[in-house]
């Protein structure tokens, strides 16, 4: 047994800089110095996922000289760990005692003073940013690899994860970009959704499977060219079931997470009609086929299939829904997407309930298109682990394109737009080459 002080710090340790390491040998000049490593799932409920798993952290971090210890730090809270470490010291940067990290410290002090414990705050480094770095590891880009596997641990690490449909590079950027505060937490996308209907739309053409997987295949790699973050293919039926498993091999070697198909067949025709035009749902053993032949093909433990249940949309009722989840989950599916075009939740929320009680648990996936005011936190409180918002930049740019074509013609000039559009300067800036 070591007679030095105990000394606790708390990290995240994602991209290890100059910062960290002054941090550490103040640590240890005063004992031995025990990390408590911020697990993906603590670091994920206040920003974005870590670039790297916490085992891969973990090894890091404990080969770093003056390291004797490394245990997970399960919330960003440090009371737990303190209480079962009572450290001399507790060393962090002095950059927490303003802002969302202020409480937290003094819950720190506050437990300290239980035993006596002390806490040293070292002075920030001046010239590194985690924003800056992490801005630079965006403009690297990422892998297929990479990007694939990051769905599932996001899905594992946070409440809810949340996707935003995009259609081309330039949407593909707004959901790379696009951060806002929500209850004093900085907010962004987890990835995008790469929808046959807004797909379609942007080409002029109907949401029928007009579009062949290889045009649609061409959209994704114009996505993947500008972001990082994970996509969500909307494979509508999944086409026959040798078509499919070529769809699979090929969104896999992309890089893409996770293929939606749903349990329809014939002629595709979008869902929110429902009933108003005919539509024909697969039978059980037809659609568990399908899903074996995409899982048969798959390369990687990592690519999702995932089964949309269409039969609140066609007015089966809630049985047939319920039956289809378990024989799909059965049958190999990765998730299950429930649908619905009601104005409200309720019959999504029955479904949850229902889903909850399932022996067999995999991820449940809903888009709330139409019943749009349920929260992210009340989906999520019913066992929801993705929402898709499914054609909403589409929406946005159709009616915000329309207005200003619109006014053009009705006043033989531009100038009555100007509000109404961004300018050039900021209209370009979101494409990082522009502004060097």
């Amino acid at each position: 047994m070591s007679s030095k002080p105990t000394v606790y710090v708390g990290m995240s340790a994602d991209l290890v800089h100059p910062g960290h390491i002054n941090i550490l040998q103040k640590a240890a000049e005063l004992g031995d110095v025990t990390i408590g490593l911020l697990t993906d799932a603590a670091i994920a409920s206040y920003k974005r996922l870590p670039h790297m798993s916490y085992d891969q952290r973990k090894a890091v971090v404990e080969n770093i000289k003056g390291v004797a210890a490394v245990i997970p730090q399960e919330t960003l809270d440090y009371v737990e760990n303190l209480e079962k470490v009572k450290p001399n010291f507790v060393v962090h940067g002095d950059d927490w005692r303003t802002g969302v990290q202020a409480q937290t410290r003094q819950r720190v002090i506050e437990t300290l003073e239980k035993w006596g414990g002390e806490l040293v705050e070292v002075a920030y480094t001046e010239g590194i940013s985690s924003t800056a770095l992490n801005k630079s590891v965006k403009e690297v880009g990422t892998t297929p690899a990479v990007r694939l596997s990051r769905l599932r641990r996001l899905i594992d690490n946070k409440p809810i994860v949340r996707i935003l449909e995009a259609h081309n590079g330039l949407t593909g950027l707004i959901i790379e970009t696009t951060t806002a505060e929500h209850e004093g937490r900085t907010v962004e996308f987890d990835g995008m959704w790469s929808s046959s209907l807004t797909d379609s739309t942007a080409r002029g053409k109907p949401d029928i499977e007009a579009v062949d997987i290889s045009s649609r295949l061409q959209t994704i790699n114009d996505l993947f060219e500008v972001t990082t973050k994970p996509l969500i293919f909307d494979g509508d039926t999944g086409g026959k079931p040798e078509h499919f498993s070529y769809t699979v091999r090929s969104l896999e070697r992309l890089g893409v997470s996770a293929v939606i198909i749903e349990d329809k067949e014939g002629l595709k025709r979008n869902s929110l009609f429902g009933t108003e035009v005919e539509q024909t749902q697969s039978s059980i053993e037809d659609f568990v086929h399908r899903i074996q032949v995409g899982k048969k093909a798959q390369v990687t433990k990592d690519f999702m299939i995932i089964a949309r249940i269409e039969s609140l949309i066609l007015e089966k009722g809630m049985d047939d829904a319920v039956t289809r989840a378990k024989a799909y989950i059965e049958g190999g599916a990765d998730g299950i997407m429930i649908h619905s075009r009601n104005k409200s939740p309720d019959e999504v929320y029955e479904f949850c309930d229902h889903f909850a009680k399932f022996d067999k648990k995999v991820p449940l996936v809903v888009v709330p298109t139409s019943y749009n005011k349920v929260t992210e936190a009340e989906l999520a409180d019913k066992g929801v682990n993705v929402v898709i918002y499914a054609n909403h930049l589409m929406r946005a740019a159709y009616k915000s394109m329309s207005k200003v074509a619109k006014s053009i013609l009705e006043n033989s000039r531009s100038a009555e737009v100007d509000s109404e559009i961004a300018n050039i300067k900021e209209a370009l800036a979101i494409i990082p080459e522009n502004e060097s």
